[in-house]
């Protein structure tokens, strides 16, 4: 082993201890680190929305969709990297595992130029293929190229987190995510309210405050004498462990890209009625994605705890695990939903003072919240399967109907039925719904196919 003696370990065995404890103490962490990450954006759409103008607001809304491209391209890479890396952990193979880090991190750098490059080249075609209006156009443009321009700390700091989450530490990447959080907050206010640079400085105080936190994760991995430390003389790809990494994580990858790109659509869709319902849109989705903060962690969660226990050969542990995880997402998603649902106006106008802003927002949280429950069971289903190794089949059915049928019922609805927001908007539901449906079946033929071939090799 090239690894040099460990102090305490921070990585955390989860093939072993009770189930729902690890779970929560994994996901905990993870689920506050993802609410201090969302806020980053969420404080620029706050103190825009609030002391610039409710188009900058909708400029800020209808950029999203183009920046979660990039950086779901990116999670998709660290999905396959934590599995990876898990596995290996999982099975204490520790020379395989030193490997993958720093194939992981080699690969990390590379990409991230080539994504940036790619990103700032795209900003004015997606805005136009999203039908942005005249007056959103020019702040749209703005922020997207200085964000985009700047994404790399985002990156970086994604995959160092990750090779963090892959051995069982999610506390110390959420200690970063509330001091560059924090940091967020104080640069967009001096930036916006003081220096009264507008969007470009919502935009410049969130790119600061992602390559602290970068800079933070790498200091981490360098410095630490565990078994995931980072050496940058041994930094180099092993192309036999980048293409498992690729193997696994490209199809999620894909699948986020492709999703992501037909939300531009999506986007092009609620464009039509103008910046007032583009801006409730806005603040719905800001909304919308705190809400998926529990079923997102939980399914990191799943996807570690499922690669661990599938490394040691556990399976019947992996099982019990994905159930605990999707009881849990659904009984907390819930509640959020709830709470959020009776209090929907007050939350919009969070964002926004604006009366119509907050009319067309609470309607599509009204209209859309509850059904998330299914996409709970979408995210740690999808998870769990890629523990195992198998990314390709939760890939095609949240293709086929993330995508494939949410844009036939869309297209279907505006043509044919009414054009109306609360029907775009629900174009969401309809995806999660097929989804849960579809993955359920799937995930049980898998695993009956996976016991199946266990018993036989038994026998033999």
């Amino acid at each position: 082993m090239r690894i040099g003696s460990r102090e305490k370990s921070t990585a955390r065995d989860m093939t072993r201890g009770p189930i729902l404890q690890q779970l929560v103490f994994f996901a905990l962490p993870l689920m506050l680190g993802n609410v201090f990450q969302m806020l980053y954006n969420t404080v620029d759409s706050i103190i825009v929305g609030n002391f610039v103008s409710k188009q900058a607001l909708a400029a800020i809304g209808s950029t999203t969709v183009i920046v979660n491209m990039l950086v779901f391209f990116f999670a998709g890479f660290a999905v396959g990297a934590g599995v990876v890396i898990g596995q290996n952990f999982g099975a204490k193979n520790l020379d395989r595992l030193h490997d993958a880090v720093h194939t992981t991190m080699a690969a990390t750098f590379v990409l991230s130029l080539l994504l940036t490059a790619m990103g700032v080249a795209t900003v004015r075609p997606m805005l136009v293929l999203m039908r942005t209006p005249e007056d959103v156009f020019a702040d749209a443009a703005l922020y997207l190229r200085i964000y985009i321009g700047g994404i790399s700390g985002l990156l970086i700091y994604n995959m160092g987190s990750g090779i963090l989450r892959a051995v069982g530490d999610s506390t110390r990447p959420l200690y970063f995510l509330i001091l560059t959080s924090v940091l967020n907050i104080a640069l967009d206010l001096f930036f916006v309210l003081v220096l009264n640079m507008g969007i470009a400085g919502a935009a410049i105080a969130t790119i600061l405050s992602q390559f602290v936190s970068a800079i933070l994760t790498l200091l981490l991995l360098t410095r630490t004498k565990d078994i995931y430390r980072l050496e940058w003389k041994e930094l180099r790809i092993d192309w036999p462990i980048l293409k498992k990494i690729f193997a696994v994580g490209m199809p999620a990858a894909l699948q986020s890209v492709i999703t992501s790109f037909s939300n531009i659509f999506v986007q092009g869709y609620i464009n039509v009625f103008g910046s007032d319902v583009m801006a409730g849109w806005a603040s719905y989705n800001k909304l919308d994605h705190f809400i998926l903060l529990p079923m997102q962690s939980m399914a990191m969660a799943s996807t570690t705890f499922v690669s661990q226990n599938t490394g040691a050969g556990d399976e019947q542990r992996s099982h019990r695990g994905t159930i605990t995880a999707i009881l849990m997402t659904c009984s907390v998603t819930g509640a959020i939903a709830a709470v959020l649902a009776i209090w929907a106006p007050g939350a919009v106008r969070l964002f926004s003072p604006d009366a119509e802003v907050i009319r067309w927002g609470a309607m599509f949280i009204r209209v859309n919240v509850f059904f998330l429950l299914f996409n709970c069971i979408n995210h740690v289903l999808a998870g769990a399967l890629r523990g195992r190794g198998d990314s390709r089949g939760p890939m095609i059915i949240m293709l086929s109907t993330f995508v494939v049928l949410r844009q036939i019922y869309l297209y279907v609805v505006t043509h044919f039925v009414a054009n109306t927001p609360a029907l775009v908007g629900f174009g969401y539901p309809v995806g999660w719904m097929s989804c849960c449906f579809i993955e359920v079946i799937y995930a049980r033929i898998r695993l009956r196919r996976h016991t199946d071939k266990m018993l036989a090799e038994k026998l033999d």
